[in-house]
């Protein structure tokens, strides 16, 4: 899908106004946007546990934090209800043997753990519990490296999961995954809905990472935002800043992945929030179709995730707020709106871990706008748990 409405054609056509010619094209991207979200969504009955697992098969542990409701009580059935404080869970996912790394092998039918992702365990957990499980899950030290992510616009519960669980699968690192889960209309025309879900959210959030940061036995917390999610991560971020919360601040090693974020509301948040270190990375796209959408809806305002990394005046700004700009344009998306290229970062952990440790004599996290170039080393996917090298740029 690309935009190529030319709004003088179209008057000299209709014989009509500005505002009408706004209107139709308004209503021609939401048109396209609901198309592209027609195809069958999963439902939530593929977390339910398949009675065997795969001899072999690859085991992800997925912990979940969510503010979204239980539908049922005492399951783990989740929808766009609101709860009144976190809710928590853990799935254990099955990875097929002949999985494609960045993407996700969705059931048809009922799970076959041969050639699907499976859920093969689930758990309905406490606070106590999860707080257990998620600080001495790492299986080869003494303190958990834990990674927290955050989903975006249209994605209901189970997608969230297994977005979470390729990721680490495809990541192959020694930590924990949290989800965090805001209660998503999930479907194409719940923009709004889901901007006051985030909203409703954001202290639910900044109250989880204070919760990790406090224990000790967490080495480090990765905070991953993706799109929506990404303003939910920075408005997190804000309320910690406003409430002094440094400590918690200071642990974390942030990333924003095709932040759907005002560039003009993101540089109002980060005057409160201020220069973080190591820097906060964002992943940006020029040509993310999603994005350029969501800007025509706010009032052609544009989105912090097209930024141009070419532009000095970028540049300048990255290296005045302490930021890490990337553009991941090299990288393949499968969702045909150009949305989702960070997944397949994971994919890419153990080459670039490989070429760290080899020593590739590039300052790993310094501030800058750069391009990711897949052929050398220049970005370490957010799931390494470890600063990236910066080359090529």
């Amino acid at each position: 899908m690309t935009d190529t409405f030319d709004d003088k054609r179209l008057e000299r056509v209709l014989g009509r106004g500005d505002g009408v010619v706004r209107c139709l094209r308004f209503a021609a991207l939401t048109v396209g946007l609901v198309l592209a979200g027609c195809a069958a969504r999963p439902g939530p009955e593929v977390l339910n546990p398949v009675p065997t697992a795969l001899p072999g098969a690859k085991m992800v542990t997925v912990y979940v934090a969510t503010t979204a409701e239980r539908e049922i009580p005492d399951s783990n059935i989740f929808a766009n209800g609101r709860a009144r404080s976190l809710n928590y869970a853990e799935f254990k996912i099955s990875i097929p043997p002949r999985h494609q790394p960045g993407n996700i092998e969705w059931p048809i039918g009922n799970p076959d753990p041969a050639i699907s992702f499976a859920t093969v365990q689930q758990s309905i957990l406490d606070k106590q519990t999860f707080e257990r499980r998620v600080t001495s899950g790492a299986s080869s030290s003494s303190r958990a490296k834990v990674g927290v992510f955050v989903h975006g616009f249209n994605t209901n519960f189970q997608e969230a999961v297994y977005r979470l669980a390729q990721m680490a699968a495809d990541a192959d690192v020694d930590g924990v995954p949290i989800l965090f889960a805001w209660p998503s209309a999930a479907k194409a025309t719940g923009y709004v809905a889901d901007k006051e879900a985030v909203t409703y959210s954001r202290d639910r959030l900044a109250e989880l990472l204070t919760t990790l940061s406090r224990k000790t036995s967490v080495e480090g917390i990765n905070l991953i935002g993706h799109s929506m999610g990404a303003w939910l991560t920075v408005e997190a971020l804000r309320q910690l800043r406003l409430a002094r919360n440094d400590a918690a601040i200071n642990r974390l090693n942030v990333i924003l992945a095709a932040p759907d974020i005002d560039v003009d509301v993101f540089r109002s948040q980060m005057e409160v929030i201020g220069p973080l270190s190591p820097p906060m990375t964002v992943l940006v796209s020029r040509d993310d179709i999603a994005l350029k959408i969501s800007g025509k809806i706010a009032g052609e305002r544009p989105r912090l995730g097209v930024l141009d990394v070419d532009d000095p005046r970028v540049q300048e700004a990255a290296l005045k707020a302490n930021l890490q700009i990337v553009d991941i344009s090299s990288l393949k998306a499968s969702d045909g709106f150009n949305h989702d290229r960070f997944a397949r970062l994971a994919a890419l952990h153990s080459r670039l871990t490989h070429a760290e440790v080899g020593g590739a004599g590039h300052d790993m996290r310094r501030a800058g706008a750069f391009i990711f170039n897949t052929v050398g080393t220049t970005l370490s996917t957010p799931f390494s748990l470890v600063g990236g090298a910066i080359a090529g740029e």
